[in-house]
């Protein structure tokens, strides 16, 4: 299996952002659209319950993923330091611990000396070996603040998809009576279509992903309907 590099690794986590920011932007969204719909609320409440989802959802997802990756970073530096401190102080120790490393990946006798002063040899190559097979831990290579805003925007921008219906009806009349259908097949699609992208990510067949994240956003919206229809008469 081939090794992806900082820079592809990096990619791959700004993917993610995005397929999860617009699952969770498409769900949420339609939701809403649905359970005002179940309420029998005016489709410009849609729109206006809709569009603050959006944008608040979307910023409150942006800055939990900022949080989170920037916490990962700081701990990983923390760590980091600690081994470059041990590194320092207790060379000894730390080289023993190498030892102890390789030797668990099958090296032995003059082969397991040379992995260890070659190791040894370079402070980086060395406190990168006890980051990754010490403490399990990699580099974060990823911007907290590009992590945020590509989350941000995938929210949004597919986030739109169960809203878009309603504004197509605003600018042709015709379409309101099958505003809430066209928004279901429009949302069915997304859901679909980001979920076999999420599959992709996570080495899962596309098709089977795909239905699962329909299902789900389905029943999500399923239950907000339900909900809406049942308490419409507080409205």
């Amino acid at each position: 299996m081939p090794i992806k590099n900082n820079s592809e690794s990096s990619k791959s986590s700004y993917l993610s952002d995005f397929v999860y920011g617009g699952i969770d932007g498409s769900v949420t969204t339609f939701a809403v659209v649905a359970g005002v719909v179940g309420a029998s609320l005016s489709p410009s409440i849609v729109l206006i319950l809709g569009f603050a989802n959006l944008f608040a959802d979307g910023f409150s997802m942006a800055v939990g993923n900022y949080l989170s990756t920037k916490s990962k970073r700081e701990y990983i530096e923390k760590i980091r330091k600690a081994e470059e401190v041990s590194v320092r102080r207790i060379p000894g120790e730390e080289r023993e611990e190498i030892r102890e490393i390789f030797k668990e990946k099958g090296f032995s006798g003059r082969q397991l000396e040379d992995a260890v002063k070659i190791i040894t040899g370079n402070k980086k190559i060395w406190v990168d070996t006890m980051m990754k097979d010490e403490f399990g831990m990699l580099e974060e290579e990823k911007s907290p603040i590009r992590g945020a805003l590509v989350t941000f925007i995938a929210f949004n921008l597919i986030g739109f998809i169960p809203l878009l219906a309603y504004v197509l009806s605003y600018l042709f009349l015709y379409l309101r009576e099958q505003t809430f259908l066209l928004s279901i097949i429009f949302t069915s699609c997304a859901f679909f279509i980001v979920g076999s992208v999420k599959g992709k990510i996570v080495d899962k067949k596309w098709y089977l992903s795909g239905l699962e994240t329909l299902l789900i956003g389905g029943t999500a919206a399923a239950i907000a309907f339900l909900v809406g229809f049942f308490l419409k008469g507080l409205a």
